[in-house]
């Protein structure tokens, strides 16, 4: 392939580059002005802890319970352990990669930098998949909520209202979330601790399996490898957002390159452990209910085994507080993907633009809030097809992640790290292709097509000549 004639680069321009750990690039379009396209360093560690468990959400296995539940075949603390340890191999990675390509992008930027420029945009093709669509699922799962307790008030309605305050709190910045999300971790892990008690409490008034008993994680009569893998699968979901703390990587104050990983590797912890502690739990009280709309599985728990008071405020609050907040994370998250590969000029590059005030990439967040809108409302009754569509791009991303480390590290630098650029890459691969494994057939056939559209609009990036940019 033939390539244009380099052109000058600014020299202040360049020094920003390497000052963001970028290579300056012969760019076929005209360069940037200096510092248009630097993102301000406020974050410290704590709000990087935050944004994750914002992110992924305490209450996230409520929503999800009673899918795992039918897929697992009522094994679900042990489909959430296999979830977590699943993520734990993923996050590794993660955590080795932040430190040596600290880029906006996440696994876009890793598999960029240590694959190639085609690798790199399908791993950020897929990754968008998971961004994109984890706010829509989200939008649509609350304004579900919030039009049952408030009905005369249309779905789509709700969903403009959901997006509209996300938006309108995203806009000035993520520091200003970031006191949003802290808010809101708090009061959801006080929600699930207290319908924890309740749940206890009903156990040992002789309801479900009159205790806390290991049958959420072995049943020797329904013990089946392709459930489990099945309901791990559906699991995977509540854990994504440990990833998206990746995104923030350009954001943490002094440039510190171990802080990301440290708070990915916390938030992972600390979701995992506090995800089987509450399906152990759910699953024990679950014990001979008749579902009758996995969707709304917990509120029918809470209406039969604790009262329907318990359903009616379990409703509210997971409305007011969860539907308000829970998006906003996942909101910053895609903008910031859009962001770095529309500095990259794998996307419009209208997407790298910066609010002049608030330093938000606020094009890239007004369409990601578009998409999920228009998503939201033409998936509204195929809410577990969103579903698996938000894991096969999660999980293809991640595949592309452990490549890059094994290529980066294990491949190219020799590395004598064994267990973290050998073992945990190696691992991570075959646990994520055990997941693939109990996907439903329509997922893998509609993310395939996703992927064929992405390597179709890669041809008319290099027909533009816009596929030779460096990191």
């Amino acid at each position: 392939m033939d390539l244009p004639e380099p052109v000058a680069v600014d020299p202040t321009l360049e020094k920003n580059s390497k000052e963001r750990g970028m290579k300056t690039t012969t760019a076929q379009s005209p360069a940037p002005k200096a510092g248009a396209e630097t993102l301000t360093r406020s974050l410290e560690y704590r709000d990087l802890l935050a944004y994750g468990l914002a992110y992924i959400a305490p209450v996230a296995p409520l929503a999800t319970l009673g899918f795992v539940w039918n897929a697992s075949a009522g094994l679900v603390a042990l489909a959430y352990l296999l979830g977590a340890l699943c993520m734990y191999f993923t996050a590794k990675s993660y955590a080795v990669m932040t430190e040596e390509v600290p880029n906006a992008g996440s696994v876009y930027g890793f598999a960029r930098h240590c694959l190639g420029g085609l690798a790199g945009f399908v791993a950020g093709w897929l990754i968008l998949l998971d961004y994109l669509l984890i706010p829509a699922l989200v939008f649509l799962l609350m304004s579900v909520g919030m039009g049952t307790l408030i009905p005369e008030i249309p779905r789509a309605a709700w969903l403009v209202i959901l997006i509209s305050s996300a938006v309108g709190i995203n806009w000035f910045g993520v520091t200003v979330t970031s006191r949003v999300n802290v808010f809101s971790v708090k009061a959801q892990i006080l929600m699930v601790l207290t319908l924890m008690a309740l749940c206890i409490y009903a156990l040992y008034q002789g309801k479900g399996s009159g205790g806390l008993t290991l049958a959420p994680f072995y049943s020797a009569e329904g013990f089946s490898a392709t459930h489990v893998f099945a309901g791990t699968s559906i699991c995977v979901l509540s854990f994504l957002g440990f990833d998206a703390i990746s995104t923030l990587a350009e954001e943490v104050k002094g440039g510190d390159r171990k802080v990301v990983g440290r708070a990915i590797m916390h938030v992972l912890l600390i979701a995992g452990a506090f995800f089987v502690l509450l399906t152990w739990v759910l699953g024990n009280l679950m014990i001979g209910l008749d579902v009758q709309d996995p969707a709304t599985a917990i509120f029918e728990l809470t209406a039969d085994r604790i009262g329907p008071w318990a359903s009616t405020a379990l409703a509210w609050l997971l409305a007011l507080i969860v539907g308000f907040t829970n998006a906003l994370p996942m909101q910053i998250g895609v903008a910031r993907v859009l962001f770095a590969m529309g500095r990259d000029r794998q996307l419009p590059h209208a997407f790298a633009r910066l609010h002049k005030k608030h330093g938000t990439p606020h094009i890239a967040l007004l369409f990601a809030s578009a998409f999920s809108l228009i998503v939201a409302i033409v998936l509204r009754n195929d809410i577990d097809l969103m579903a698996s569509f938000v894991n096969f791009g999660a999980l293809s991303a991640f595949l592309l992640l452990h490549l890059s480390v094994l290529v980066h590290f294990a491949w190219r630098k020799r590395s004598k790290n064994y267990l973290a650029h050998w073992c945990v890459p190696i691992l991570g691969i075959a646990v994520v292709l055990a997941v693939f494994s109990g996907m439903a057939a329509t997922a893998l056939f509609m993310g395939a097509m996703w992927l064929v559209l992405g390597l179709g609009y890669w041809r008319f990036l290099s027909a533009r000549h816009r596929v030779e940019l460096a990191v």
